[in-house]
């Protein structure tokens, strides 16, 4: 099969187009032919040397494929109301820039719906990762509740898109930060609330304006470091700020006394090395509760551009390097996919 590899750490172009005897399925896993493949920061990350391969898992980047359904586990499959020919979407440990990809069946769910028609391969590879980061840390970790309040971090991105129209869905009111005016018209046009152009305003004196001076409940942040401190004070009363990545560095530096008197939480997590069995719970919440969303056409997902994986024209056979290149930039709003 043919596979995007790292051919060591480095710039978008160490990405190469090789090949790879085929993947086989195990026991409780399918195996998908893959037609479409996310791409995610923590693929950057990979390939810069930054986010270690959890042991097990494929080096081949890719955390979240569509397809088809071309052998499996009979049981399983059977069990999880699959067959082979299915059309599905699954979130993967590694392994998802390949025409062919091995997943747990318990992480696959089906193609849905939106509103009579089913969605698209590069839509459907464009839900997994970021549906199951935002249903685990938003609303399992941190508890967001109807008639609340979610500021999240960076509302233009992949995770913030899903973010955006999750938490509108299930009835909070949503806050964004944003790089550009652009950007912050983006997610207002996708039901943000409101939106902060951080390069241009204080987003803690924008919060509490908008919140006459409560603070909001419920933070998502993908930058750490020094937003921290500045995040503590933008949180109600038993407010809680959830961390899913650490892109303003790591260390940080708070008051401890806010966190005290308001009854702070400050939590985080990250998804890809948790057990096989948290991963399948996230799918079971996410088919009960959010596909029926998308189906309604309340949730959609957002592309932003599509690049082929295999690409005559790339210096590196592959659009794989264009694409992490586009990410880096963080010119996106939404979703960056590779079709196969």
């Amino acid at each position: 099969m043919k596979a995007i590899e790292i051919t060591s750490y480095g710039a978008p172009d160490v990405l190469r187009l090789g090949e790879r005897p085929d993947a086989q399925a195990g026991a409780g896993e399918v195996l998908i032919r893959v037609k479409a493949s996310g791409v995610n920061r923590p693929d950057v990350f990979q390939r810069t040397g930054n986010y270690p391969v959890p042991p097990g898992a494929s080096d081949i980047p890719g955390l979240e494929v569509a397809g088809e359904i071309v052998a499996g586990d009979a049981a399983a499959m059977a069990a999880a109301g699959f067959k082979i020919g299915d059309r599905v979407c699954a979130l993967v440990a590694g392994g998802g820039y390949a025409e062919l990809c091995v997943a747990p069946v318990g992480q696959c769910l089906p193609v849905p719906t939106c509103n009579g028609v089913a969605l698209s391969d590069v839509e459907a590879a464009a839900l997994p990762e970021t549906f199951f980061t935002v249903w685990s840390n938003v609303f399992d970790r941190a508890r967001l509740q109807a008639g609340e309040t979610l500021l999240i971090q960076g509302g233009s991105s992949g995770i913030g898109v899903t973010a955006i129209q999750m938490a509108k869905a299930l009835g909070a009111t949503v806050l964004v930060t944003a790089g550009s005016d652009e950007k912050c018209a983006a997610c207002l046009a996708l039901g943000a609330d409101h939106a902060i152009n951080y390069k241009t305003a204080d987003f803690v004196q924008e919060v509490k304006k908008l919140t006459n001076g409560q603070g909001v409940n419920v933070i998502l942040d993908m930058v750490a470091g020094s937003y921290v401190s500045r995040e503590v004070d933008s949180l109600a009363e038993d407010g809680r700020l959830v961390i899913i990545a650490v892109q303003g560095g790591a260390r940080a530096e708070i008051n401890a006394g806010l966190v005290l008197r308001r009854r702070l939480t400050i939590t985080g997590s990250t998804l890809r090395p948790r057990p096989l069995a948290f991963k399948t719970a996230i799918a079971n919440a996410l088919k009960e509760k959010v596909w029926p969303l998308i189906v309604s056409g309340a949730i959609k997902p957002v592309i932003h551009s599509t690049f082929a994986a295999v690409d005559a024209g790339s210096d590196t056979g592959s659009g794989a390097a264009r694409a992490h290149a586009l990410m880096e930039s963080n010119q996106h709003v939404g979703k960056i996919v590779l079709t196969w």
